[in-house]
């Protein structure tokens, strides 16, 4: 261990000037670090007011920093990215003085300093002298009652010295005991009393005569409540932040960019997997909301169901008179040719009943469907589909009471069905629909039906329904001979099918945005390095761990919150440029964009944290030294 001081012993009185002098490496900084509760003695005694500072906590030294000394420092110590005025004004910001009075008062103290014409000057565009009064103004922010001056000459030519000088001789007479810290025995004279220091030792303590002052310039305590100091404590870390970013706008873009790209996937995803679900669901709703389609034969892989006549119209009826079954119709099907004048194609016949169009929630463009009368007497008509009209007769064409012959059977058309939007190739054959009745007795000429459709009613669960089905029809048939299709186990098929999809890609956006985070905490302890002098001189001047803290989850937390906005709009862009080129709409979901701001400002503070700490938990005087 290298013991720098040596059995100091000695007591300052209020408002004296006091130089300590010494050459370099005699100690002389490190003991008035120790006076300026900087740094802390290894042993002994010291006190202020009588209190014992080697008692004190971080934050109490803190507040004594804050309310008891101003630092005057040889490099200045000065902000680059903050103006003359704010410079002055940071101490004012952990004594808790709101904006307006804290301006008025760095302005103030600057005038005086002869840099009225400064004010929004950077340190960069200062001379050494104006940077030094600065500093100065600095130091008498918060009242400054013990003005620590090291080295205060140090840097400047001789005439800049001299201002300095005279203006720390000033500040005496407005009552600041003054402890100036110098190898200059031309600068040490002008003090009323000088310490010599060699070696870690006071090998001398000369007074002259001193003269005392009251102190002319207080400040007084600033009183909160306690969310008062919340809310001022949040909003001066809020605008320390923005001003952070601002200053290194290009770093700052680097360390939203992973932020921005996981944000942007979540949005983007989320919207077209939701339009794309929507899509498809209306798709199926097109075929028939609720609905169960009772076929023969053992499922879609038997050979033999196109020839199994097992289901029969009395089942149909049976099933509608059920308390949880709102309709059921018998399906007939023939396949023939149908003439219309010199028009002759091949089209697909549909024997059903009055209430299939309801069910399979087809709709009419012209014309009615069918009624239960025309059903019972098995009337010679006919529904025709949109691509029927267009292929027999033409788009804008109005066959309703036309005679079509089908297998050479006539039928006359009373309606027209609007575009169907169901996927697959029926959508593009021809269909037409005729009472099952007309098909079984009049085209078919026989009592079999080829399957049957129940709409199940809107309060009873679908697969209980199917279940109580399958049971009757057992019965009935004395074993189990037909296999059901049900349209909301294809709903929640698709839906689950979307949703296991969207979860997929959105966790992979997850991951993204985890190591943007990652990004995020790498730049803030980049961030941290870089400015540990800051930090080190914001703790001088009185700011309290939990405001360094603060400040930097602040930081972190706008960073990545800034980041998901822009995200967000750059999801909802790259969703529409998709949906565009893909011609899939978009469904922008706002749960989705609320959970991506928030995960992102979680992020932030989640990987911001051990940076926050790193900073708040630096030495300040370790932090000033730092290079």
């Amino acid at each position: 261990d290298l013991e720098v001081l040596k059995d100091i012993s000695m007591s300052v009185a209020e408002s004296e000037v006091i130089s300590i002098l010494g050459p370099s490496g005699s100690g002389k900084s490190t003991m008035m670090n120790i006076i300026g509760c900087l740094d802390t003695p290894t042993s002994g005694s010291y006190k202020i007011n009588g209190v014992e500072v080697g008692k004190m906590g971080k934050d109490q030294l803190a507040e004594l920093r804050c309310k008891t000394f101003g630092f005057i420092f040889q490099r200045y110590n000065l902000l680059n990215s903050l103006k003359a005025s704010e410079n002055a004004a940071l101490p004012a910001i952990y004594l808790g003085l709101n904006e307006e009075d804290r301006n008025k008062r760095a302005i103030e103290l600057l005038k005086k300093l002869d840099l009225n014409n400064k004010l929004n000057n950077k340190p960069n565009e200062l001379s050494g002298g104006q940077q030094q009064r600065v500093s100065i103004a600095r130091a008498l922010m918060n009242g400054g009652e013990i003005i620590l001056a090291d080295e205060p000459t140090g840097a400047l030519d001789s005439k800049s010295g001299e201002m300095v000088m005279e203006t720390i001789k000033s500040l005496h007479k407005q009552g600041h005991t003054i402890i100036l810290v110098t190898h200059d025995s031309h600068i040490a004279s002008q003090a009323n009393r000088i310490i010599e220091i060699k070696d870690g030792e006071i090998i001398s303590d000369v007074r002259k005569a001193s003269e005392f002052y009251d102190m002319t310039d207080s400040v007084k305590n600033i009183k909160r409540s306690r969310l008062d100091a919340i809310k001022y404590s949040f909003l001066e870390s809020l605008n320390m932040s923005v001003h952070a970013i601002i200053s290194n706008k290009m770093r700052s873009l680097l360390t939203m960019l992973g932020i921005i790209i996981g944000i942007a996937s979540v949005v983007s995803v989320v919207a077209l997997g939701n339009a794309s679900q929507a899509k498809i669901l209306e798709q199926i709703n097109s075929m028939g909301t609720n609905t169960i389609d009772i076929m023969p034969g053992t499922g879609f892989g038997d050979m033999r169901s196109g020839r199994v006549k097992t289901l029969k119209v009395g089942d149909s009826d049976y099933l509608g008179k059920q308390g949880f079954i709102d309709n059921s119709t018998p399906n007939v099907s023939a396949s023939g040719t149908l003439v219309y004048e010199n028009h002759s194609v091949t089209a697909q016949l549909k024997g059903v009943g009055a209430a299939f169009f309801d069910v399979k929630g087809k709709k009419i463009a012209q014309g009615r469907v069918f009624n239960q009368e025309e059903v019972n007497t098995m009337a010679s008509v006919v529904v025709i589909d949109d691509n029927t009209l267009k292929e027999v007769f033409s788009e804008d064409a109005n066959p309703v009471g036309k005679i079509l012959i089908f297998n050479k059977k006539p039928l006359q058309i009373i309606g027209v069905t609007k575009k169907d939007n169901t996927p697959g190739p029926s959508s593009d054959s021809m269909n037409i629909w005729t009472p099952y009745t007309t098909a079984m007795y009049k085209i078919n000429g026989s009592s079999d039906i080829n399957s049957i459709t129940v709409k199940i009613s809107d309060k009873v669960n679908s697969q209980v329904a199917e279940e109580s089905i399958e049971n009757i029809l057992t019965t009935l048939h004395g074993k189990k001979d037909f296999f059901m299709i049900n349209s909301d186990s294809i709903k929640q098929t698709v839906e689950s099918a979307t949703n296991t999809m969207k979860l997929l890609i959105a966790s992979i956006a997850v991951i993204s945005l985890i190591v943007g985070g990652i990004g995020v905490m790498n730049i803030m302890l980049v961030s941290v390095t870089e400015r540990t002098r800051e930090i080190g001189l914001k703790k001088a001047l009185g700011a309290r761990k939990k405001v360094i803290l603060g400040q930097f989850l602040t930081e972190a937390a706008v960073l990545t919150s800034i980041g998901g906005l822009i995200g967000i709009v750059a999801g909802i862009i790259l969703a529409q440029i998709i949906s565009k080129f893909a011609d899939v709409p978009v469904a922008i979901s706002g749960v989705s964009v609320a959970v991506s701001v928030i995960f992102s400002m979680v992020v932030g503070i989640i990987f911001g944290l051990i940076p926050s700490v790193k900073a708040a938990n630096l030495d300040p005087i370790d932090a000033l030294r730092y290079e």
